[in-house]
């Protein structure tokens, strides 16, 4: 994209994939486990595997490759493997993932790797409505050219316990992360929501346009000529895409700009509402309210006080 709101949005929500386990296992095997993240990244780097958790149909089938993005659900249960006799139970854990994967062998073995997505709380908010309860994002795809490769760099950084690997591993798995969501956009249909906006290239020049100067009083004929759009065209296809009508959107990319002020520095409110186009401090004050639940102060102290505690 060349004016890259995708990028731009992940920069403000602080999204971040972190690899949080992993297992190899030879053989029959089921793994069962509560789930305590919003949103939760299998992998399945060899092998095969059934997938299932609640809120889909049935179980999953995940092939070499494959991820999975489960957003909001409470369980998983995973099981594969080759042969005979009773499946052998893995028990996940949140550890060093490289204690579970030294000399894990694709020939013979299924490796599993599990992470989570972290988001501040304006991200959790972005992400979780723009993706289904199951993101399943196939390896195979046309589209999905880089994930298979970003996953067996990943792979190899975990297991081959080289100096540097801790870093190599946080990149890579913010990599990961966007491999998938670049896949997942070009195989399932995206309900209604900021994802799907910032992949639609009619709205694109529009989006450009707020992204760039959100503290311009836009109004909707500038917005819908900037798209080479009528009015009417450019609004209903703005609410099919976004889910909200356009100034709605507008008001709420201020809202993320607010917030990531607010949490990272000591700008002045009065300021900050000069800046995102809001007529006076108590104007922008209400719309923050509004829309955050609680005034731009107390979120700022409430954020502080997270940050510094243990």
């Amino acid at each position: 994209m060349p004016a890259d709101q995708l990028s731009e949005v992940f920069d403000r929500v602080e999204v971040r994939g972190i690899l949080t386990g992993g297992f190899a296992v030879r053989g029959p095997w089921v793994s069962r486990a509560a789930i305590t993240d919003s949103l939760k990244l299998i992998a399945l780097v060899c092998g095969r595997a059934r997938l299932s958790t609640d809120g889909i149909d049935g179980p999953i089938e995940l092939e070499p490759g494959d991820v999975a993005v489960l957003n909001g659900r409470s369980w998983l249960a995973l099981e594969g493997g080759r042969g005979d006799g009773p499946p052998r139970e893995v028990v996940p854990e949140e550890d060093d993932p490289s204690t579970r994967l030294t000399g894990a062998d694709c020939g013979t073995d299924d490796v599993v790797l599990g992470g989570r997505v972290d988001l501040n709380p304006a991200g959790h908010a972005l992400l979780l409505q723009a993706l289904p309860p199951v993101a399943h994002v196939r390896a195979s795809a046309a589209t999905a050219t880089n994930l298979r490769g970003s996953l067996e760099r990943l792979f190899d950084e975990v297991a081959g316990h080289r100096i540097g690997s801790a870093f190599a591993i946080r990149q890579y798995g913010q990599l990961l992360l966007l491999e998938v969501l670049r896949a997942y956009v070009e195989q399932a249909p995206l309900p209604p929501g900021w994802l799907q906006a910032l992949t639609d290239e009619r709205l694109r020049p529009a989006l450009t346009l707020m992204h760039a100067e959100p503290g311009r009083p836009w109004r909707l004929d500038e917005l819908a000529r900037a798209a080479a759009m009528s009015r009417t065209s450019f609004a209903e296809r703005f609410r099919t895409m976004a889910g909200v009508p356009p100034l709605t959107y507008l008001n709420r990319w201020r809202m993320l700009l607010a917030q990531q002020a607010l949490r990272s520095g000591d700008v002045r409110v009065g300021s900050l509402a000069s800046e995102l186009g809001y007529a006076s401090e108590s104007a922008f004050s209400t719309a923050f309210k509004r829309e955050v639940g609680t005034s731009p102060l107390h979120y700022r102290h409430r954020v502080r006080e997270e940050q510094s505690a243990p």
